[in-house]
């Protein structure tokens, strides 16, 4: 059996792709790699740190129009692994900057996490394993 493989994308499904695209470039700091119209969805892709791609998708015809909640079956949140304690801090002034809310680092016995959320409400987090 093969080793499991690292995650490569993530697709998010927002409400509004001109909303979040700016919002999304804000917090990553760059404009999408990639942006196209599939006729089903339009959606924006920014390739990450380690090569992740995160992407937003809007529905041309989307099936709801409630706001994210981790409590429903599907997405719990994202989070972006940090390399330790110091640039957690960064990423929490960052969000200051950016007029980001958030929740501030909370630590617990396994690691240190700040939690956040897109315009749709979708949970975000950049963590940090203890030690």
């Amino acid at each position: 059996m093969p080793q499991f493989p690292g995650v490569h994308h993530v697709a998010l499904t927002v409400s509004d792709l001109e909303r979040s695209r700016p919002w999304y470039e804000k917090l990553f700091g760059a404009k999408p790699v990639m942006d196209e119209d599939t006729g089903e969805f339009h959606h924006a892709v920014w390739m990450l740190e380690g090569g992740t791609l995160v992407g937003l998708h809007q529905f041309r015809q989307p099936h709801g129009s409630d706001a994210f909640d981790e409590r429903k079956p599907g997405l719990d949140h994202l989070s972006f692994t940090c390399s330790g304690r110091a640039e957690l801090e960064q990423w929490e002034a960052k969000l200051n900057e950016l007029g980001i809310s958030h929740g501030g680092i909370v630590d617990a016995p396994y690691g240190s996490g700040l939690s956040f959320r897109d315009p749709d409400n979708i949970a975000l987090e950049f963590f940090t394993l203890a030690g």
